[in-house]
């Protein structure tokens, strides 16, 4: 066998490369010993076994990848079924993690088997990799011993080539099961047994096995609580509730009885810092922590359960459940976790606010169902419609932006000291426009869905030639123009020619009232020649129309407040209803400019930083920073039955009822887990277009593209949402345009087209690993002696 320290020089030395070593040739099988599913299953009849880096250092993904032979790539594509899963048919991906157990076992007949846990399956269950009799043993082993390095550097955080042997010697799995045989059935004990012998052979292995791997301790260990925290200072309680404790376990998946008697108190600390505390009793100190926003708290009433996140200092994320006795005890509880989240938030006290607001507040925190939706969910019922497009991904494009840039570029390296920072999606001319500090890239929607760079606009400067760094933007006039915002000068704003390249105009917006942001004038007026938009301060609404001479506010259409209202987005109808949303969290609802709002929506707490509408102007999306708010303005009662918020005032009595859209804490506490991230969601849109029905959300946090399911989300499933990782963060993204099929998206330095039917659920193997390569360079090598092509070959060619 080689010296380990020597293989990890050779193979981790050169950082450059992507993949770190492969099996060319082999079969992959599921073997399921103890499952009622079926013994076994052969997953891919030709692959390749890779050991790859990702963007993240200490972490490196085993993937095993289909191999086609010659033409298979083409039936692949026409399979209805192929399209259904995406990229997940042709790749398994692991993040390579001690809890897979990864090892390898040397057959009588000859055959090399690579092994390692499900950990989304069943106990007992096995990945198999079957090395190729082609295949040379050293190539095997060091393979395995590669993977050894991966493992070992992922747990502690520190390169393997200084490791010793016998802190290697930690993640052979010497000790581990034999490795069962992988095919249709398992291995005969002798030749030829009858049926009956067969059954009882079978009905004892799975009655009595010799060594599950579920009853033996995991050696990554279960996920332990951290050392608790006292409140910092006495104070008044707001609540004390008795309860069981629980904690999710990472490695598992799962919650786990910690103590089943705590006591959990939340406590007013004054200045508007609350504490809450968890205390054994036996007396032992749980868990303390501020109440803050990215606790997430979720309040499930079927289970009687409240789940939410602790953050250490260090920050580690951690995913608690508490379970009460009755419902009375979780209401009780949620009214003290609510108020003290409520007014850290606002700075006010929870007994000014109305009981009719409360109730808003805490039915939107609760797990349920929206009843008022069944309408909605019933129209939208059926399986979404699958697009015969191929589900294959399109190619990032480079954002290395010199005027002499070729069509072939691929340098994705940050050289210009700047990153991607907005994205503007055209309606009219199948264009996506990418801006990177005071430059512009432009891309072409292509037919078979992939984005084209075809040129860049180098100089973003003023008509006086000073050189800016836009803030926001907007497509203009059949996006023939773009209008931008220069931080530097919040009452001014740029209208730039895209025909040209060049800022044509400079529009003085009025002179003592700053643009916080701006919109077009009605959903789909881009599509338009319209020259008016609407805009807005942090106290003011008031359209902007470039044609009139002097300040281009239009005085007339003008609506200001004297208290401080601090808005912060705003989005438009088809009709040009408009909804203003602010950093209090609150949103108004408006038929038109110049006039006090026909209602207003209390705020859930957090700031809102996004904000969408559905083009009929039923559907209401806000985006905060850790959850979505989903508000519906149809009034389905009253003599305003059928109105919608924007054209009625809702009854005193009668408030739309919202629908907060976050991750399910022990998902977020993944994220965090993984990422070092916490969740800071970007401004998500609807699927948008004429004639086109919202069915789809998308937003990201971190690494995370995150799309929601309108019809799961009315419906009330659980987990209504999908994931895709990539291994740099997302800046921004949206649906193409006319469609939800497709999402466009921009990475620091690279930008993609996705399809949809690429995000997966979010389970723990989703979350851990398998980051979406946003780049074709540097894919596994074409096995050599035959005509084969992998998937990634085919999906990710370059332009």
């Amino acid at each position: 066998m080689f010296m380990i320290k020597n293989v990890s020089k050779y193979l981790f030395g050169d950082t450059s490369k992507e993949v770190i070593t492969e099996i060319p040739q082999g079969q992959l099988y599921l073997v399921r010993p103890l499952s009622p599913k079926g013994y076994s299953e052969l997953i891919y009849k030709d692959a390749v076994a890779t050991i790859r880096r990702t963007g993240q250092e200490f972490h490196y993904q085993l993937v095993v990848q289909r191999a086609y032979e010659e033409g298979e790539e083409e039936l692949a594509e026409d399979d209805e079924d192929a399209g259904a899963e995406g990229l997940d048919k042709d790749e398994k991906t692991f993040l390579l993690d001690q809890s897979l157990h990864f090892r390898s076992e040397d057959r009588s007949a000859g055959e090399s088997i690579l092994a390692w846990r499900d950990l989304s399956g069943d106990p007992g269950d096995l990945y198999e990799f079957v090395c190729d009799s082609s295949v040379q043993e050293e190539k095997i082993q060091t393979f395995l011993l590669a993977a050894i390095d991966c493992q070992f550097e992922r747990k502690y955080r520190r390169s393997a080539q200084r490791a010793t042997d016998s802190e290697l010697r930690e993640f052979y799995f010497e000790t581990d099961d034999a490795i069962p045989a992988a095919s249709s059935a398992p291995a005969p004990v002798d030749p030829k047994p009858n049926s009956k012998e067969t059954a009882e052979r079978m009905a004892k292995d799975v009655r009595t096995p010799k060594k599950s791997n579920v009853s033996k301790p995991k050696e990554s260990g279960p996920t332990e609580a951290p050392p608790a925290r006292s409140a910092p200072a006495p104070g008044e309680s707001l609540t004390q509730q008795g309860g069981e404790l629980h904690l999710f376990d990472f490695p598992t998946g799962t919650f786990i009885l910690q103590d089943p008697a705590v006591t959990a108190v939340v406590t007013d600390l004054g200045k508007w810092r609350y504490w809450l505390q968890i205390t054994s009793s036996t007396g032992r100190e749980w868990l303390g922590q501020s109440i803050v926003p990215d606790i997430n708290p979720v309040f499930n009433f079927d289970y009687l359960s409240a789940i939410f996140n602790h953050y250490t200092d260090d920050g580690s994320a951690y995913s608690w459940l508490l379970r009460f006795k009755d419902q009375a005890t979780l209401e009780n509880f949620q009214e003290g976790v609510m108020q003290a989240l409520w007014e850290q938030l606002n700075e006010m006290k929870w007994s000014k606010v109305k009981d009719q607001e409360r109730e808003y507040v805490l039915e939107a925190f609760n797990d349920l169902t929206m009843d008022d939706a069944k309408e909605a969910a019933e129209e939208a019922e059926g399986e979404e419609e699958e697009s015969d497009e191929s589900d294959s991904e399109g190619r990032p494009q480079s954002e290395h932006y010199d005027d002499d840039e070729s069509e072939d570029d691929v340098d994705l390296d940050n050289k210009d000291g700047n990153v991607n920072s907005q994205l503007a999606v055209g309606t009219k001319h199948d264009r996506s426009f990418v801006i990177r500090g005071s430059k512009i890239g432009v891309f072409k929607h292509m037919p078979n869905k992939h984005l084209e760079f075809t040129t860049n606009i180098s100089k973003v400067e003023t008509p006086k030639g000073k050189l800016f760094s836009p803030s926001k933007v907007m497509l203009h006039s059949e996006d023939q123009n773009m209008v931008l915002q220069d931080p530097n000068n919040p009452n001014l704003l740029y209208r730039m020619d895209l025909e040209y390249g060049k800022i044509v105009d400079e529009w003085k917006v009025h002179d003592d009232i700053p643009v916080t942001n701006f919109a077009p004038e009605t959903k789909f007026a881009q599509q338009t020649s319209a020259q008016p938009f609407i805009g807005h301060s942090a106290n003011a609404l008031f359209r902007i129309d470039p044609r009139v001479s002097g300040n281009k506010l239009v005085e007339a259409q003008l609506k200001q407040y004297l208290s401080k209202n601090d808005f912060s987005a705003a989005a438009t109808t088809e009709k040009g209803y408009i909804a203003l949303a602010s950093n209090k969290g609150d949103v108004r609802l408006y038929d038109r400019l110049g006039i006090n709002a026909k209602t207003q929506i209390p705020a859930l707490g957090e700031s809102i930083v996004g904000l969408d509408v559905s083009a009929d102007g039923r559907w209401i999306l806000g985006t905060c920073k850790t959850y979505l708010i989903l508000i519906d303005s149809l009034q389905k009662d009253g003599k305003n039955e059928g109105k919608l918020g924007f054209e009625k005032a809702f009854a005193k009595d009668s408030k739309p009822q919202p629908r907060r859209l976050a991750l399910s804490p022990n998902h977020a506490a993944q994220f965090q887990h993984e990422t070092g991230q916490g969740i800071a969601f970007t401004r998500a849109h609807f699927n948008t277009g004429p004639d086109v029905e919202e069915t789809s959300i998308i937003t990201s946090t971190g690494p995370f593209l995150v799309t929601w399911s309108l019809k799961k989300v009315l419906k009330g499933q659980k987990d209504p949402y999908q994931i895709k990782r990539y291994a740099a963060e997302v800046m921004a993204d949206n649906f193409e345009y006319g469609s939800d099929k497709n999402v466009i998206l921009a990475l620091p330095n690279e930008v993609d087209m996705v399809s949809r039917k690429s995000f997966k659920k979010p389970t723990r193997e989703s979350i851990m690993g398998a980051p979406a390569r946003a780049s074709g360079v540097g894919m596994t090598p074409r096995r050599s002696g035959r005509q084969s092509h992998l998937r990634d070959d085919i999906v990710n060619s370059p332009y």
